[in-house]
């Protein structure tokens, strides 16, 4: 019989950055426009696509084994599932989410004890009535299809809406009273497919190739080569970093150097290499870093 992982990745605005992930890790997949079912190159993986809000309910019944959400939707959905892994990525960047309590910029409301008797939009609704109970603030808690930065101060009081920079919320007049929500994206498993052997393996071996593929994000490799004269000048621009890899050339008196670094210092590093004495130098990208 062959064993098979089913697997759900969030469809939406984390699908992108999922798919992408995955094949950074070495997985192909191919999609059609209209299809749920994105195909991979492994047999041993059934991928679908199931909306992020969704995914821990169907994790925790068991119609998938294992799936990709935030923290977030766990926490709106109450449920028990195993998380597996944390992993900071989401639709804009590699950082984690907020959910905040956001009110038009001239509205009186200043903290949350204010929200008593008001009236609140918001996609996360059980979340934000667990939220609002634990503060001892009774408020009435709607549910938001969609446009929830729009909506007050005509149809709500405020809103509980998820942000990455904040940006869209300026752009419509609201400023933040509180955040009551960090999330980032979480592998979660189903109980009973976590303790079978083969599928958590299965699932251990998928993440650590996501975790790979995600601490190279930000990542450049760097290969220069460096005459043993100027070779301390050059190491200690590289001090901050683990030990450059260091090998003898066949030209006598020179090495070549080989470092990990953060693809935000290269510009700033480059320069100052070059001056010190290295040449040849080669930037590239990385695909994978595994610990």
């Amino acid at each position: 019989m062959n064993k098979v992982l089913r697997l759900g990745l969030p469809k939406g605005s984390l699908q992108e950055s999922t798919l992408k992930l995955f094949r950074k890790a070495g997985y192909h997949i191919s999609i059609s426009s209209r299809s749920y079912y994105p195909s991979f190159d492994d047999p041993e993986i059934e991928a679908m696509l199931i909306r992020a809000q969704e995914m821990a309910g169907y994790v925790q019944n068991g119609i998938i084994d294992c799936g990709l959400t935030g923290k977030d939707w766990i926490m709106e959905q109450n449920v028990s599932v195993h998380e597996v892994a944390e992993l900071i990525y989401a639709k804009e960047g590699l950082r984690p989410v907020k959910w905040v309590i956001a009110v038009p910029n001239d509205s009186k409301i200043k903290t949350v004890k204010d929200l008593n008797g008001k009236r609140i939009a918001t996609e996360l609704v059980g979340f934000t009535k667990r939220f609002l109970k634990s503060r001892g603030v009774k408020a009435e808690v709607d549910f938001s299809w969609g446009a929830t930065e729009v909506k007050p101060p005509h149809l709500a009081d405020a809103i509980v809406e998820l942000t990455e920079t904040g940006a869209s919320l300026r752009a419509n007049n609201l400023r933040i009273v509180e955040t009551i929500l960090e999330s980032s994206t979480r592998f979660i498993a189903n109980k009973k497919a976590w303790n079978d052997k083969w599928k958590r393996q299965k699932m251990e071996n998928i993440v650590m190739l996501l975790k790979g593929a995600l601490a190279a994000e930000e990542k450049v490799g760097l290969k220069m080569n460096v005459s043993a004269r100027y070779l301390k000048r050059v190491m200690s621009l590289l001090s901050a970093m683990h030990s450059p890899t260091i090998s003898a050339l066949s030209d006598e008196g020179w090495r070549a150097l080989e470092v990990m670094i953060n693809e935000k210092q290269v510009r700033e590093l480059i320069p100052k290499l070059k001056k010190a004495g290295a040449s040849g130098i080669v930037e590239y990208p990385l695909n994978k870093v595994i610990p």
